[in-house]
């Protein structure tokens, strides 16, 4: 027999009695994150604050504690060093210098130097200037902000607004705590993070509007039911789909944080992070939010448009059918 079988259909759990509990663990995530970026900040990489990449492969596999001790010693402010795919193929992330390119070339030929008797091949050598780093920034944020807007925008179209509110709340809601991550954790922050922040968005998102379809299908079959209770019974008819997926989804992840190496790490455990965050979000968030709005009253709104539509006119002189 397949376990989602055997896992009960309705487990009963009262979210709605919580939702006071929830709106203030919630806003206390939100208001702790942002305090978290504003106090420590996000660990830019080279992406978005400008400086050089180099990808090196070593004749052996080397100890990175020791070299990036070894090329900190330069005076050229933070190196990070990662693995980058084989344990001999290696990041080196060196910080913008303060001046122009010139100043940037000598400290690359710096670090050239140090490493010279331990590369076989020095693969790429990048380099960000600031105002790109501006730039991807901007575009960063911005991309971040029309994917919320066009999400609540979609709900709002297949849903109400109501549920278009709620969606965009608990998204946003994600999304910074999310960053507030990354701040406390300070893994950097790249393209690639920025991908796994838009990412879990859309898991998030997703797992809402299969709740939220559950919604209006109860709102449509019971009229007299109380509007907390049917948002309860929502809830559970999709918990253990909710769980499901959400487990499913983070087994993948953690073998990704395990094995998938250090210059994985800091992707794999935002997004693991954010599978955590998007499911609560869901449950705890986007559900209870519709219950400070009426949907009862646009249910009957459209339901009435329907039924104007459908209702023979007044002068209909249709011959009615006696039976027997």
């Amino acid at each position: 027999m397949a376990l989602i079988k055997k896992l009960p259909i309705d487990l009963g759990v009262r979210f709605l009695e919580y939702r006071k509990i929830f709106f203030v663990i919630s806003t206390l995530i939100v208001l702790t994150s942002l305090a978290l970026v504003a106090v420590r900040g996000l660990n830019f990489g080279v992406d978005f604050r400008g400086g050089t990449l180099i990808e090196i492969r070593t004749h052996q596999v080397e100890e990175l504690g020791a070299l990036r001790s070894e090329l900190n010693s330069l005076g050229l402010g933070p190196i990070s060093i990662q693995e980058f795919g084989q344990p001999r193929d290696l990041l080196v992330n060196l910080q913008k210098q303060d001046g122009g390119e010139q100043e940037q070339q000598v400290a690359i030929a710096a670090v050239k130097e140090a490493l010279d008797d331990k590369v076989e091949e020095y693969r790429r050598v990048e380099f960000v200037g600031p105002k790109v780093g501006e730039e991807l920034k901007i575009s960063g944020i911005l991309a971040t902000v029309l994917s919320l807007l066009g999400i609540a925008i979609y709900i709002w179209i297949r849903f109400e607004w109501q549920f278009s509110v709620a969606a965009l709340v608990a998204l946003s809601h994600d999304v910074i705590a999310t960053v507030g991550f990354y701040a406390l954790t300070q893994y950097e922050f790249n393209l690639a993070t920025l991908a796994a922040v838009l990412t879990i968005a859309g898991y998030s998102i997703n797992d809402t509007v299969v709740i939220f379809d559950r919604v209006r299908d109860k709102l449509r079959r019971f009229k007299k039911l109380e509007q907390n209770e049917l948002l309860d019974r929502a809830l559970n008819k999709t918990l253990s789909r909710t769980i499901l997926t959400s487990v499913t989804t983070l087994l993948a992840l953690v073998a990704l944080f395990l094995f998938g190496g250090e210059v994985l790490r800091g992707l794999s455990l935002g997004l693991i992070f954010g599978v955590l965050i998007g499911t609560y979000s869901s449950l705890g968030l986007a559900v209870p939010l519709l219950s400070l709005t009426d949907l009862r009253s646009s249910q009957d709104e459209d339901e009435d448009s329907h039924d104007d539509k459908t209702l023979p006119k007044k002068d209909d002189q249709s011959t009615p059918i006696h039976l027997g």
